[in-house]
């Protein structure tokens, strides 16, 4: 337990980040896609030898930027990159190579555990729940052979890092959402194999394939018999498909700015008003990396459609829904988000996260506990601080 304003409460990060590791910083070179030298990542150590050459390579264009190349596709788009710490992040100087902000750069505790845990005391943190940064762009790749062996390779590195401190470092399931059958086949290898009990999903089209799409019925199956939490995660640029506004606004922080919060609106119209939750009554879905103020009035409009004057015939909801909401659903805000606690109020502090973003430079570290922490109610920290991303992951509380 950590100890703040005078109070003790269990501290739980719901998204964190680790980066995922390379095998020779200095290997990330300069120059076009096609003709650098380009530095392999992890996910070359842990596939099979016959798809090593397959797998993501870093370098850095012409603009100073790391980007990724896979399958023939770099990520993120032009005119952004792989910043030091993992996260979107554009040169001091457009047009000048900005090498203190390499991917590599960044905090020493996204790709090492030992300074993970050193981060985390010094922010009075427990536990963190641990998503990718390579990883949120394999959603480009359309082979589903080569996302699935992706997806092992990740998990089973990521499987490493948290098990040098199985009590604080949480690590989440990366899905091949490419194959209905192979996100199955590595949900339960993750479960039986790596003891991992969520995974996520990115809120974009997989191959032009929905989350609301019935396709998916037998994996959500799978995760409710699994007892899996599926989390819902976004990252500017690399989906299945473009994110949503991306299109309508110009430069990296207006489609950063947009993207996730209105994919993720879109996502949670896929998963309540698409009737996923209603199918799956005891599967938990959590929407982070998104802020949260939107859920409100979002739950409103849905519930104002479902029961209204938009409403066209059957309807597989039974009841509002933002009643499925609060039953099986999480949201997570962001510490600076000033409408937390009428958040609490709206669906019940059981049902509200938060969470750093660590390492990635657009998120909060140190002092994220802190800042959640004034902004709610004394009543309301136990549950949201920790107790409810506790209940969410399936992590027991320390007595």
């Amino acid at each position: 337990m950590r100890t703040t304003n005078d109070e003790s409460y269990f501290v739980f990060d719901a998204d964190g980040h680790v980066v995922e590791s390379v095998d020779d910083p200095d290997a990330i070179t300069y120059g076009d896609p096609g003709d650098v030298k380009a530095c392999s990542t992890i996910f070359a150590n842990y596939v099979d030898p016959d798809l090593r050459s397959e797998t993501p390579v870093l370098f850095i264009d012409h603009d100073g930027y790391t980007r990724m190349r896979v399958e023939g596709k770099v990520v993120p788009g032009k005119g952004a990159g792989l910043g030091a710490s993992g996260s979107l992040a554009m040169p001091k100087e457009p047009g000048k190579h900005d090498l203190e902000r390499r991917y590599t750069h960044g905090q020493p505790g996204g790709h090492d555990p030992h300074a993970r845990v050193r981060d985390l005391d010094l922010d009075g943190i427990d536990v963190v729940a641990l998503y990718p940064t390579l990883g949120l762009f394999t959603g480009v790749i359309q082979d589903p052979r080569l996302a699935a062996a992706l997806s092992r390779a990740y998990n089973r590195w990521l499987a490493e890092y948290c098990s040098a401190y199985p009590d604080r470092l949480v690590g989440v399931a990366m899905l091949p959402m490419q194959s209905v059958d192979l996100a199955i086949e590595e949900l339960r290898y993750a479960c039986d194999k790596l003891g991992m009990r969520t995974a996520f999903v990115r809120p974009n089209a997989y191959n032009g394939r929905t989350l609301a799409s019935r396709d998916y019925d037998p994996l959500w199956q799978a995760a409710q018999d699994l007892g899996v939490g599926i989390s819902v995660h976004e990252g500017t640029g690399g989906g299945g498909t473009q994110a949503a506004g991306v299109d309508q606004v110009e430069g990296t922080p207006a489609q950063h700015l947009v993207s996730h919060t209105l994919q993720m609106m879109i996502a949670a119209v896929h998963i309540v008003w698409g009737g996923v939750c209603a199918r799956f009554e005891e599967l938990r879905f959590a929407f982070l990396e998104s802020g949260g103020g939107w859920i409100a009035s979002w739950l409103d409009r849905m519930d104002r459609h479902w029961d209204g004057v938009f409403r066209e015939g059957d309807t597989a909801l039974r009841m509002p829904p933002s009643d499925y909401f609060k039953r099986q659903c999480w949201i997570s805000l962001e510490p600076t988000e000033r409408t937390i606690q009428a958040i609490v109020d709206y669906l019940g502090p059981e049902r509200v996260l938060w969470a750093t973003d660590y390492p990635h430079s657009d998120g909060w570290f140190p002092g994220a506990p802190k800042l959640i922490e004034d902004l709610l109610r004394p009543e309301s920290r136990p549950k949201v601080l920790g107790e409810s991303a506790a209940l969410y992951y399936g992590v027991a509380i320390p007595s």
